[in-house]
């Protein structure tokens, strides 16, 4: 066991090396090492590749409908104008006062399809405009809204990080969709609102000087969605994806005959692959006054391009996660965990923290992090599906902690609201780490109530 335990910490330190030091791309880099755990643990050579493959194919199986999917519904949203209308109609209903408040509410409902970097772009010109009508600290503003895309990336699906943990440690997508709502809600009001105005308060961030080069986007776009077809679309998959949860539920309390032909048929719409096809094609149906078909068309392509990295990634850390298992890796850290007497959640939450301090990318922390202990958790039944749910929201709130100089989202708003790096350690560095302790300790204490 001390030989297996041996090789998956060189494993971990092989990959943070080849990423941190020598700058190879997270994808690579797992690959890599994945092949060196496989020949290292002495899995036989004519088994190398298949285990690779097996373990990269299934894991993209979940992954890339869900994240392709996710990509084209934000998107389209994105160019026809639907967050604009979507935060100015908040904006509206909420008044000056709750201004920061309502742009944290738009960017978590344009959250849930759309991605951390994508979404802030698309939020600028409405949080520096409102800003700029309203005065005070951009921080009051930013912070919120920037907050509940951090949120929402690691938290919930269709986002890659949440939907590979979920397939690794075998949670139900639907149920971690109502487990991610619950938990990233108060987290973000805690964690994102909460202190976007008390930091606001202490430090005066003026607009940024390119503000006025920005385009804003309302400029671009003729003829906007209106604010119940934009609602509509981002409440539509999240209904969907109930129904499957609901069912399910009734069916194993025996409410209903889980085998008759309309519950299987509604599950099967409420299944997230599907949820958001019905949800794009809906999209496209009630969009399609503001662009034309061919427009549409493209902007779905364009969509699935900035992705793709992302995708590979995901299935990379699925490759690792299946030769961990191949190799008894995964019984040999089960053993240890065991022995030590931390709870998984607890452990799973440390790891997680481990690299993303170490390496900076969420995504790859939370993969990383659910093929290291999915064999653990496979060897531990007693686990219900709300403990595989309350473990992934761990993971997730530990890939978000300590937010610093290796991590892209950390650069990206120190450039856009030009602030300089003391500033960036105080203020969101600072809100990434309440994030994650805040959605831990919800975690901890769901896993202990259910």
């Amino acid at each position: 066991m001390s030989y297996l335990i041996t090789i998956m910490v060189v494993a971990i330190l092989l990959l943070l090396l080849l990423i941190i030091k020598c700058r190879v791309h997270a994808f690579v880099a797992l690959f890599i090492v994945s092949l060196f755990t496989a020949v290292a643990t002495g899995i036989s050579v004519d088994k190398i590749l298949p285990t690779l493959l097996s373990g990269f194919g299934n894991t993209l199986a979940s992954v890339a409908l869900l994240v392709g999917l996710g990509a084209m519904i934000g998107r389209i949203l994105e160019i026809t104008g639907g967050a604009k209308v979507l935060a100015d109609t908040l904006i509206n209903k909420f008044g000056e006062k709750k201004a920061p408040f309502a742009l944290g509410v738009a960017s978590l409902l344009f959250g849930f399809p759309i991605f951390f970097d994508a979404g802030l772009v698309v939020m600028l010109p409405i949080i520096f405009s409102v800003a700029k009508q309203f005065g005070g600290s951009v921080l009051r503003y930013a912070l919120p809204s920037a907050g509940a895309f951090a949120v929402m990336h690691t938290f919930l699906p269709p986002h890659p990080g949440p939907v590979a943990a979920s397939d690794l440690l075998g949670a139900n997508v639907g149920l971690l969709v109502l487990v991610g709502l619950i938990c990233a809600i108060p987290t973000w009001y805690i964690s994102a609102y909460l202190y976007g105005q008390y930091i606001g308060k202490k430090i005066s961030l003026d607009l940024p000087k390119t503000f006025l080069n920005l385009n804003p986007i309302n400029e671009t776009i003729i003829n906007p969605p209106k604010f119940g077809k934009v609602m509509f679309i981002l409440l539509l998959p999240l209904c969907l994806i109930m129904l499957d949860t609901v069912l399910n539920t009734l069916s194993v309390t025996k409410v209903i005959d889980g085998s008759q032909f309309w519950v299987q048929s509604l599950r099967l719409i409420g299944k997230t692959p599907i949820a958001l096809l019905i949800t794009l094609i809906a999209t496209i149906l009630l969009l399609k006054d503001q662009r034309s078909n061919e427009q549409l068309e493209k902007i779905c392509d364009n969509a699935l391009a900035p992705i793709c990295a992302i995708i590979l990634v995901t299935g990379a850390g699925g490759m690792f996660g299946g030769v961990l298992r191949a190799s008894g890796i995964g019984n040999a850290l089960s053993q240890a965990l065991s022995d030590t007497g931390m709870p998984i959640i607890v452990a799973a939450f440390i790891i997680a923290t481990a690299l993303r301090v170490a390496q900076g990318s969420a995504t790859v922390a939370l993969t990383t992090t659910a093929a290291l202990i999915a064999p653990t958790v496979a060897n531990m039944p007693e686990l219900s599906q709300f403990d595989l749910c309350f473990i992934v929201i761990a993971i997730a709130s530990g890939a978000t902690v300590f937010s610093h100089f290796n991590d892209s989202g950390f650069w990206l708003i120190s450039r856009f609201f030009e602030m300089d790096t003391k500033t960036t350690l105080k203020t969101w560095t600072v809100m990434e780490t309440l994030i994650g302790f805040v959605g831990f300790t919800l975690a901890l204490i769901g896993s202990l109530l259910l």
